[in-house]
C-alpha cells in the first residue's frame, strides 16, 4: 500500500476514535445554545441575532456582500476600517452564499460550527498523540465549557483559526511539514494571530533539522534519500507559513499606501496595538477605585495568573515546542493589546493547549467523578455565555 492509501484505510478509525470526544463536544455546545435561546427569548431577543449579526459578525458579512473599504469615522476622529478584519472568513461566507440559498449570516453560522467541530477534532488529534485517546476527550470537553465557549459557534473566526491551528500544529506533531505549512498560512489569513502558527511551523522545523543533523552518521550513510526529502519538505512548509498574513498585509499596505506597515496604521485606527500590557494594567488597576469594580480587579489578576501558572506547567512537563511558541504568542499578544479589554477572553480561546495539563488530571479520575465535573463546567458555560451574550458580550 502507498502511504495515502495506508491513511485513507485508516480514516475510519480515526474518526471513531474521535467520536466521543466530538459527540461530547457537540452536546455541551447544543446545552449553550439551548440555554442562550431560552435566556434571550425571556428577554424578548433573538438568539440568532446574537450569535450572527451583531459586533465583529457584521463586520464580517459587509465584507463578504461588499468587500473592502468599508469605514466608519467616529467624533473623536477614530476610523474604524473593515481592512482590519482578515479575509478568509469572509470568503468562506461569500462561498456559501453563492452555492446554497443561505444568507452572508447564515454561511457565517455554518461555517463557525463545522469550524467549531474541526477545531475539537484537531484539539483531541494533538491531545491523543502526546496523552492518548482519554486525555483527548478531556481536552476537547474542557475546551467546550470555558466560560466564554459561546463564541465557537458564533460568526466569528476564533473557531475557524482554532481549527486550522490545532491541525497545523498536528501536521508538525506528525511531520507532514508541507501539510502544516499551507494549514499556517490559511490561519494567517484568518486573523492577525496566525503569526503564532507560523512562529510554531519554523521553530519546530529548525529543531527537526538540528535533530536530524546530531543524529547523522559521519559519513551521512543513512538513508540520504529520505533525508533529503524531508528536509526539502520542511523547507518548503516554512516558506508556505508566512504566506497567508504576509499576502494580506502587504495587500493592505498597497491599498492604503502606508507600505509594508501600511496594516498598523489601520489598527491604530481602532487604537488597537502591542504596548507590552501597559494599557491593560491600567485598566485592572482602574478597577480598584470602587469596591465592586474592586472584585472584578481581583478577578481579573486572578485569571491572568492561571494563564502564567498554566503555561509554567506546560513548560515544565516539557510540552513540544511547537505548542510552547504558538501558546506563549497567543497569550502574549491577547494580554499585551492596547485596547478592546473585554475582548480578551475570546481572543484566548485558541490557546487550547493551556488545556492539556488540566485535560491530564481530569483523565485520572474515575469516570463517574470526571463526568460530573464536566457536566457541572458545562451547566455553568450555558449560562454564563447565555447572560454575556444578552448582556455586554463580546465586543
Amino acid at each position: 500500500m502507498t502511504d495515502l492509501e495506508t491513511r485513507a484505510a485508516d480514516r475510519p478509525g480515526v474518526l471513531r476514535r474521535a467520536a466521543p470526544a466530538l459527540l461530547g463536544y457537540a452536546a455541551v455546545r447544543a446545552l449553550g445554545l439551548l440555554a442562550l435561546a431560552l435566556w434571550s427569548a425571556a428577554r424578548d431577543k433573538s438568539a440568532y441575532t446574537l450569535l450572527t449579526a451583531r459586533w465583529d459578525a457584521l463586520w464580517y458579512t459587509r465584507v463578504a456582500e461588499l468587500g473592502y473599504g468599508y469605514e466608519v469615522r467616529l467624533p473623536n476622529g477614530d476610523v474604524h476600517s473593515n481592512l482590519a478584519f482578515f479575509p478568509l472568513l469572509p470568503w468562506l461566507e461569500r462561498l456559501g452564499a453563492a452555492v446554497t440559498p443561505l444568507s452572508y449570516a447564515d454561511a457565517g453560522f455554518v461555517v463557525s460550527l463545522l469550524a467549531s467541530l474541526a477545531a475539537a477534532w484537531g484539539i483531541f488529534a494533538v491531545a491523543e498523540h502526546l496523552y492518548g485517546r482519554r486525555v483527548g476527550v478531556c481536552a476537547v470537553l474542557l475546551w467546550a465549557v470555558l466560560p466564554v465557549a459561546v463564541v465557537q459557534s458564533m460568526a466569528y473566526s476564533e473557531s475557524l483559526f482554532t481549527a486550522l491551528a490545532a491541525w497545523s500544529l498536528y501536521a508538525v506533531l506528525t511531520g507532514r511539514w508541507v501539510t502544516a505549512g499551507t494549514l499556517a498560512a490559511l490561519a494567517g489569513l484568518t486573523r492577525p494571530v496566525g503569526l503564532a502558527v507560523t512562529a510554531a511551523v519554523w521553530v519546530a522545523a529548525v529543531a527537526a533539522f538540528v535533530r536530524s543533523r546530531s543524529d547523522a552518521l559521519p559519513d551521512g550513510a543513512h538513508r540520504p534519500e529520505r533525508a533529503l526529502g524531508d528536509g526539502a519538505r520542511r523547507v518548503l512548509g516554512m516558506l508556505l507559513a508566512p504566506l497567508g498574513a504576509a499576502g494580506y498585509v502587504l495587500w493592505v499596505g498597497h491599498r492604503t499606501g502606508g507600505g509594508p506597515l501600511g496594516y498598523l496604521d489601520v489598527q491604530a485606527g481602532w487604537r488597537n496595538g502591542f504596548d507590552g500590557g501597559a494599557a491593560f494594567a491600567r485598566f485592572v488597576a482602574g478597577k480598584f477605585t470602587s469596591f465592586p469594580g474592586a472584585m472584578a480587579g481581583v478577578g481579573l489578576i486572578v485569571g491572568v495568573a492561571l494563564l502564567v501558572w498554566l503555561y509554567v506547567v506546560c513548560v515544565r512537563r516539557r510540552q513540544p515546542l511547537a505548542l510552547l511558541v504558538y501558546t506563549g504568542l497567543v497569550v502574549v499578544l491577547a494580554l499585551c493589546a492596547s485596547s478592546y479589554f473585554g475582548s480578551k477572553p475570546r481572543l484566548l480561546l485558541p490557546a487550547f493547549p493551556l488545556l492539556l495539563p488540566l485535560a491530564v488530571a481530569l483523565a485520572k479520575l474515575r469516570t463517574p467523578r470526571s463526568a460530573l465535573a464536566v457536566g457541572g463546567l458545562a451547566l455553568v458555560s450555558a449560562v454564563y455565555g447565555a447572560f454575556w451574550l444578552n448582556g455586554s458580550g463580546p465586543p
